[in-house]
């Protein structure tokens, strides 16, 4: 599967360079959702959400009203879950929130799972320099993605692993961190992180990891007639 993904900051379609630096500003959410019709499922980030100053409500409700979603950012209650379900996501991405200093925050992840159930959570592992990083990007635990991956299965559907070394660079990923990932779980995975060209997707997808791409399609650097033909190649 390949998501396109849709990142909103300031009531806007954005990329953003290492989570940080803001690299161009998108079309309309509309427009987007109008490019990104031919692929099945969207992936939404509310950046501002993730970063703890306010949230774009309005913009996720509408675009999950118009796409199958799955929606991440500060999706740090049980309550902000629900409300995403509530708003039309098919799925929900925790970060934060997933982790405590040992590892699985299990009462959280339980409390998530009662609410919406096991089959809507995505965990997100954000990996940076080799450690699990939270609070959008911006601090580093003493975990890794392999070491946490068995604890957190039993709460998700799946996981969402970015290399945040070389998020938003355009220069390639590393496909061995997801080959060992793909060999530590069952679940799906979805990879992110500096995903460039046609190869790198293919790799992916020939070891059964989806990918979730952004800045390589925003730049027109991945064609979206390409990225949907693969699709359509592997059904």
């Amino acid at each position: 599967m390949i998501f396109p993904c849709i990142d909103l900051m300031d009531g806007k379609v954005v990329q953003l360079v290492q989570g940080r630096e803001k690299a161009l500003e998108a079309d309309s959410p509309e427009e987007m959702l109008r490019r990104f019709a031919a692929f099945p499922e969207i992936q939404v980030i509310d950046l501002d959400a993730a970063m703890g100053r306010g949230s774009n409500s309005d913009l996720v409700r509408a675009i999950a009203s118009k796409a199958v979603t799955r929606v991440g950012g500060g999706v740090r209650t049980v309550e902000r879950a629900q409300e995403l379900i509530e708003q039309g996501a098919r799925k929900v991405i925790v970060g934060t929130a997933a982790f405590a200093a040992s590892g699985a925050n299990v009462p959280f992840l339980e409390a998530l799972c009662d609410a919406i159930g096991r089959e809507r959570v995505i965990v997100a592992l954000d990996s940076k320099a080799g450690r699990i990083v939270v609070k959008g990007w911006q601090e580093s635990t003493d975990l890794t993605a392999e070491s946490v991956l068995e604890s957190l299965a039993p709460y998700c559907s799946g996981f969402l692993c970015t290399y945040v070394d070389k998020e938003g660079m355009m220069s390639g990923t590393d496909l061995e961190w997801f080959r060992r990932l793909r060999e530590a779980t069952p679940l799906e995975i979805t990879a992110a992180g500096g995903i460039t060209t046609l190869d790198d997707v293919r790799a992916l997808m020939a070891m059964d990891v989806h990918a979730a791409l952004g800045m390589a399609i925003y730049t027109g650097r991945l064609s979206l007639e390409e990225l949907a033909g693969l699709l359509e190649a592997r059904h």
